[in-house]
Order: structure tokens, then sequence, then C-alpha cells
């Protein structure tokens, strides 16, 4: 590879700092140690970051190593789409700089003035995303969620966010009023004849754009902890060949979907097409490894926001 020229070196080296101090909220101290620096020079980048205006609230200054990774992986995969933010090793956060960058890709989305439909997945990536969003009037736009935002004993789902992205965004949301997994195939079929899932139904499987959450599989997974699924039914899938799921829906190494009792009590929205629609999966950390290169082996997701550390490995033989 080419080396890069000082001045843009210096320049990502800023950006890098930028992002370690505004966004993972590291000192300078903390900086100098990742960077390999002094506390003088992490000073002196951060202060440049702001003078050449790389930092707003999100990084606004595109990394030179992550758009390589990023464009190694839609190569690699076939993606329309794929982000790659810097990694924090000091960090054990599973949504710092993915929610940043998910933010600001459903942002630019919305901002379009051509009405779309904008599918939502669930959980804490994507809750995460939802809370960086400003106030925006989008009334042209139809919000629809891919999946069940009632919990097990009738709640609202904590990590649901169609409702928080009502709060942010004034466009029609359509709610799936159902929880992730129902007790049987057949009580899904007769909650999916309701008038008012069926309207989320349709308007899914016409979704321009979805923003999804990847998720690992395991008795700790978040399909487990929120008690959608028993530790014994967990391993049942597991023994399967389960790798992850996206939206309940449980999919093997190979990205196929697992045919059996779990997918059929599934109510979800079934996952809009790759080939009509454009279906980011937002993911990082070790513990999604498995479940993000089975989705983008299988062609589950056709665009992806993740980090350094995930990308070397999704790019790895």
């Amino acid at each position: 590879m080419a080396r890069r020229p000082e001045a843009n070196a210096r320049l990502d080296d800023a950006a890098r700092a930028g992002w370690l101090y505004y966004v993972a909220g590291r000192t300078q101290d903390e900086i100098a140690g990742q960077m390999g620096i002094s506390r003088q020079s992490a000073q002196r980048l951060v202060s440049l970051a702001m003078a050449e205006r790389l930092i707003k609230v999100r990084l606004d200054h595109p990394i030179a190593a992550c758009m390589e990774l990023g464009l190694r992986l839609k190569e690699r995969y076939d993606l329309r789409q794929a982000e790659v933010v810097p990694s924090d090793p000091t960090s054990s956060s599973t949504t710092v700089g993915i929610a940043e960058a998910g933010a600001a890709e459903i942002e630019r989305w919305l901002k379009s003035s051509d009405p779309i439909i904008m599918a939502i997945g669930t959980g804490r990536t994507l809750k995460a995303a939802i809370d960086q969003l400003p106030a925006m009037d989008c009334p042209q736009h139809r919000i629809v969620s891919l999946t069940g935002n009632i919990g097990v004993d009738g709640s609202a789902a904590y990590y649901n966010v169609i409702f928080s992205m009502a709060d942010a965004v004034k466009a029609r949301h359509f709610p799936m009023p159902l929880p992730v997994i129902v007790s049987s195939a057949e009580e899904r079929e007769v909650l999916h004849k309701q008038i008012l899932v069926q309207s989320a139904l349709s308007l899914g499987t016409q979704a321009n754009i979805a923003f999804v959450g990847v998720g690992e599989v395991g008795t700790d997974a978040p399909l487990c902890q929120d008690g959608f699924l028993s530790r014994d039914e967990m391993a049942q899938l597991v023994e399967q060949g389960a790798a992850g799921e996206i939206c309940g829906w449980m999919f093997d190494g190979h990205g196929q979907l697992i045919a059996g009792d779990i997918n059929n009590r599934v109510a979800s929205v079934p996952l809009p097409s790759r080939e009509t629609s454009t279906l980011i999966g937002m993911a990082k950390g070790r513990r999604k490894h498995l479940a993000l290169r089975a989705a983008l082996r299988g062609g589950l997701i056709n665009g992806v926001i993740t980090d350094e550390d995930t990308a070397e490995y999704l790019l790895a033989p």
C-alpha cells in the first residue's frame, strides 16, 4: 500500500485522537498511552482535530484505515454499504462508535425529500443509535418496526426502538404490537391476521432501508435475558447449529434460517429482500463475531456498521 502523505497521516492521527477524546471519553494521558505518544502530542492532536473542524457531534473525518477496511468488506461480501469505526481496546462498550455512526446514517436517510419506508429492528445497539438522533420533522416518511415491541409480561419491551424513535422523529410510526416470539405457530398465524399487525407486515416487506442488530446465541444472549427463550430452548438451538439471530430469526453458520419450532414461532416481519432493500446490520465485539460473519455469508444483510477489530475478523481467511 502506498505511503500516506505526511499531512494526511497527521490528520488521521488527529481524527483518531479526537474520536478517543470526544466519543470514547478517554483522557489525554490514556490517548497518549494507547497511541504511543507523549501527553503533549496527544493534546496537540486533539486541538488539531478541533481546529480542522473534524469534530462536531460525531467524527467528521474518514480515517484511512477504516475506509480501507470498509471497502474490503464491501468487496468480500458484495455489500451495498460498509462503515468501519475505530476500535477502542480499553472500552468494554458494545455500542460506542457504531451507535454514533448508525445515528449519522439513519439521519442521512431521513433527510431525503423523497418518501421512504424505514424498517427498524430492536436491541441495545439500535437504541443507543436512536438516542443520538436530533429532533427531526419527517412527515413524508413511514417508519415500521420489524419485530415485536411487547415483553413477555405484556409491558413495552425495554429495548424497543420504535417508541424511542417516535419521540425524536416526527414521521408516521408503525409498531409491531406483539412479542418477538409467541407460544406456537398457530398463535402467530392468528395474530398476524390482525389488521394492525398486517399493516406492519406489509410495510416491512416494502422497506427501502432497514437497520437491525445482530444477536449472538447462548444462555447469556438477549433473547434469554429478556425471557423470550428458555435456557433449554437456546441450548437446543445451539445444538442445531445456531450462530446468531436478527429480529428473533435464528440462523446457522452459513446464514441460513434454521427450520423448526422456534423460527415457526417468531412473530417478527420477515427480513426484507436484499434485492430490493438496503439492510444494515450494526454490531461489534467478540461476542458478535460468529453471528455477524454468518449473517454476511448468507446474505441476510447487505450493509454493515462495525469497528476495526471486528472488520479484521470478518476479513480473515
